[in-house]
């Protein structure tokens, strides 16, 4: 995307409800939050969760087991 493409769209943010761009402004102050954090997936992780979006799976786990998998024995 150019930086006249950018614009335009700023732009047009610009003629929204105060609302609405509030709410673009919050997405971008997550995503620069995002830029200045050092946790980076690998090359490979990466690729796998590109393919796992493209090839999603129909088998669930229901939460009640994903808690009791993951729950502290010593609680």
């Amino acid at each position: 995307m150019t930086r006249d493409q950018v614009k335009a769209i700023l732009d047009r943010v610009l003629t929204w409800p105060p609302e609405r761009q509030a709410d673009v402004a919050q997405v971008v102050e997550i995503m620069e939050q995002q830029d200045k954090s050092g946790v980076r997936l690998s090359d490979a992780q990466a690729e796998e969760v590109r393919r796992r979006l493209a090839n999603p799976s129909n088998e669930t786990i229901p939460a009640d087991e994903v808690f009791k998998r993951y729950r502290s024995t010593r609680s």
